[in-house]
Parts: C-alpha cells; sequence; structure tokens
C-alpha cells in the first residue's frame, strides 16, 4: 500500500472518528501515531514521543493564546457584551434596522475580545433577539443578525485561529493580527448593506424603534468608556510595537478585571468561572493543537501534501489553469469544510496540506492567513450544517428553517466579501504595510 494511500485512509478514518464525537484532538493524536508507526515503524514513531509534545509547545507564540482566551471568558462571565449592544442600539434606534445593525457592531466588539463565533453569537444573540422582537423585528433577521455577526471578531485581533495559523505556518502574528483588520471592518460593513437591503425591500421586517433621549445616550456610552480605551490601548501597543500579542492579552486581562470589579461585575464566584472556563478551554485547545502537529507529521510521511500540490502545479503549469482559478477551487473546498468544524479545528485539519500548495504557487502566506479564515467563518453559517446556526437556535430558541430562510442576505454578502478579498489583496495587506511590519 503507497504511502499515499495510507493517508488518504487515515483522513477519512479520522473524519470518521470526527462524526461519531469523538474529540478533535484526540482522533488526530491516534490517528496520526497509528499513521505514522504503519509508514515510518515503531522505533521512529517512539523516538519522537519521547520529545514531541515539548519540542512543539514550547514555541513562544503558544503564550499568546491564554491571556486572551482568559480574556474572553471574563468578557463572557461579567456581561461586558450587554454594555456594547446597548450603547449601540441607543445610537442607531430611529435608524430601520438599526437594531440589527447594533447587534452586528456589537458582535464585532465583543467577537474582537473573545475571539469564538459561537460563543459570540450566543451571548449577543440572547440579548439582541429579545430586545429586537420587543419591537417588532422579524424572528428571521433578529436571529440571523446575531448569528452572522459572531463570525466577525475571528478576523479582526486577537484571534487564535490566525495565532495557531502562524505557528502552523512560521508566519508573524503580529502581521496576521494586522492584516485581519480591515477585511474584518469591511466584513461587518458588508452585513450592514446587507441589513439595509433587506429592510428597504421589506421594511415590515424591522419597524422603527423609539428614539433613546441623548442624556440617555451619553450615559449608556460612558458606560463602555473602558473596554474601548482597553481595545485602543490593546491595538495601538500591537500596531505600535509597544506590546508582543502576549503582552497585550495580560495587559487586557488585568485592565478588563479592573475595570469589572470597578463596576461590581466581578465577584468571587464569577473570577473562579472565568478562571475554570479559561483553563479548561485552554488546555483543549494546546490538546488540539498537539494532535494537529502529530497529524501533520503523518502527512508529510504520507506525501500526502506533496501530491497534492503536485496535482495543482500540473494545473497550472501544464494545462494552463491560473492561481486565481485555483484559488477560488481551494476556496469552495475549505468553505464545505467549514460547513462540518468550527475555524480552529478546520484550520488545523487543513493548513498542512494547503500551505504547501499555496507556497507553491508564489501567494503570499499572510494573505492566504485572511483568505483562511474568512472562508471558514463563510461556512459557519452556511445551511445546512454551520455551526453557528445550530449555536444561534440553541440560543435563542428559533426553528432551525428559520434560520435557513433567513441566513440569505448574509451569504451573498460574504460571497460578494470573499471575492473581493480574493481578487484584491492589497486590502488585507495594505495595513500592515502602512505600519512598517512587511513589504
Amino acid at each position: 500500500m503507497s504511502p499515499e494511500l495510507i493517508g488518504l485512509i487515515g483522513i477519512v478514518v479520522m473524519l470518521i472518528l470526527i462524526f461519531c464525537r469523538m474529540w478533535v484532538g484526540f482522533a488526530m493524536i491516534l490517528v496520526g501515531f497509528i499513521g505514522c508507526w504503519i509508514i515510518g515503524g515503531w522505533l521512529p514513531i517512539f523516538n519522537m514521543a519521547g520529545t514531541f509534545g515539548y519540542a512543539n509547545m514550547s514555541n513562544y507564540a503558544m503564550s499568546c493564546l491564554p491571556p486572551f482566551i482568559y480574556l474572553g471568558c471574563l468578557i463572557y462571565h461579567t456581561n461586558l457584551g450587554a454594555d456594547i449592544f446597548t450603547a449601540i442600539r441607543a445610537w442607531l434606534a430611529k435608524l430601520r434596522g438599526g437594531l440589527a445593525i447594533a447587534t452586528v457592531g456589537a458582535c464585532s466588539i465583543f467577537a474582537a475580545l473573545c475571539g469564538d463565533a459561537p460563543a459570540t453569537a450566543v451571548t449577543i444573540g440572547k440579548l439582541s433577539f429579545e430586545e429586537m422582537k420587543k419591537h417588532g423585528y422579524s424572528e428571521k433577521l433578529a436571529a440571523c443578525c446575531s448569528c452572522a455577526g459572531g463570525t466577525i471578531g475571528v478576523l479582526i485581533p486577537p484571534s487564535i485561529p490566525f495565532i495557531i495559523y502562524g505557528v502552523m505556518t512560521e508566519q508573524s502574528i503580529g502581521q496576521l493580527f494586522m492584516a485581519g483588520v480591515i477585511p474584518g471592518i469591511t466584513q461587518a460593513l458588508f452585513y450592514v448593506v446587507a441589513i439595509l437591503i433587506w429592510c428597504k425591500i421589506k421594511p415590515d421586517i424591522a419597524p422603527l424603534a423609539p428614539s433613546v433621549p441623548m442624556r440617555q445616550k451619553l450615559k449608556l456610552s460612558v458606560g463602555i468608556l473602558p473596554i474601548v480605551v482597553i481595545l485602543i490601548i490593546m491595538f495601538g501597543g500591537m500596531f505600535s510595537g509597544m506590546f508582543t500579542p502576549t503582552e497585550a492579552g495580560a495587559f487586557s486581562v488585568f485592565a478588563t478585571a479592573i475595570v469589572a470589579l470597578f463596576m461590581r461585575r466581578l465577584d468571587k464566584n464569577r473570577f473562579f468561572a472565568s478562571t475554570k472556563d479559561a483553563v479548561m478551554s485552554s488546555c483543549m485547545v494546546f490538546f488540539i493543537i498537539l494532535g494537529a502537529f502529530l497529524f501533520t507529521r503523518f502527512i508529510v510521511l504520507s506525501n500526502l501534501a506533496l501530491a497534492a500540490k503536485s496535482s495543482l502545479l500540473y494545473l497550472n503549469e501544464v494545462v494552463g489553469v491560473s492561481p486565481t482559478i485555483l484559488v477560488f477551487l481551494i476556496v469552495i473546498i475549505y468553505l464545505v469544510i467549514g460547513y462540518f468544524f468550527d475555524t480552529l479545528a478546520a484550520v488545523l485539519l487543513t493548513v498542512p496540506i494547503i500551505f504547501p500548495i499555496v507556497t507553491a504557487l508564489g501567494l503570499n502566506p499572510v494573505w492566504w492567513g485572511v483568505i483562511t479564515i474568512r472562508v471558514m467563518q463563510a461556512g459557519m453559517i452556511s445551511p445546512p450544517f454551520g455551526v453557528n446556526l445550530f449555536a444561534t437556535a440553541k440560543a435563542v430558541k428559533v426553528p432551525m428553517n428559520t434560520l435557513y430562510k433567513g441566513m440569505w442576505p448574509f451569504i451573498i454578502a460574504d460571497v460578494a466579501h470573499v471575492i473581493m478579498l480574493v481578487m484584491l489583496p492589497g486590502i488585507s495587506l495594505w495595513f500592515p504595510r502602512l505600519l512598517g511590519m512587511m513589504k
């Protein structure tokens, strides 16, 4: 049996194990270990097992993960996300569809702090859905805007999938963070345009809400000022080079805890709940990463990545298929993968195979990181298996059919946004170049 065939069988077995609800990390470790043994024998795999964990997990870039995970848990348990939505809602109340746009804005800010799409959709969705229903909004719009908005923060730093992508491909995490800023902002703008067009075509889905007095608007805005200041200092520190990503994460956790204490949102129970969730999530992520590194080793030994690269290069150099067409082909594959896996798991599963192809085609690896994360996000809200769809349906208690029908304006926005990012790489690379982080 050829190594390539063993590699294909290993991927199929791993997917079956995952769909049977085995932990993603354990499935990758199991398949990777057995696959390496079949191809290389017992002695090499046991020699590697003795040093493999430390050799891969001692990378300094890995220290970014726990602070940002802790930050997301802290924001979630102290209910600071609710303040963000309430403040934005007050300013947009008089605009038709303003509550839905406020939901997208709140999701953008909260997800940038939390870094997890399903958690953002659930947290903001529970609050915004009831508020929109109270003002006569359609269930489809009320549920779908938070479902789609939850994906935005995976692009806007700090982003855990960007950290993982950077570690696996040996790219600068700072460059990846900065490359995601403009695409994240434009994604939110595309969603806002989709909501405005939808409300223009069908005004009855979003009745005008009563206006909020200016004094109340200012009072609510002051309430989120500390969070805005934390974001400005965190991003400004990373932009200027004053903070490394790890230092920015540590500062954000400390500053957020102080703000929550001052606002009387952080008591003993919430502190322990945040810490417990952060430790459990960090351990889970590190376990998945360790599995991904072992699975990557198996893919390398099987020559599967080399075979895939050779096939696409043949299409490019001999058949004459342009790199742009090949990129869109890979994008479609990524979109399908995004139906079934969250962004982190999908990145870990696909990067070992796809990244060598990208570099062989001469594509910018930082730009490709943005495309990878962006397309995975689109898959998370696409029927029938998008992860965010199930999380939102459970959180706000709406039928899946309602989400399937209402998600199409956001999917169309996603398609247009992905096409723009693929055709215009400068949108992703302009900001890190402006900051002098890359040429």
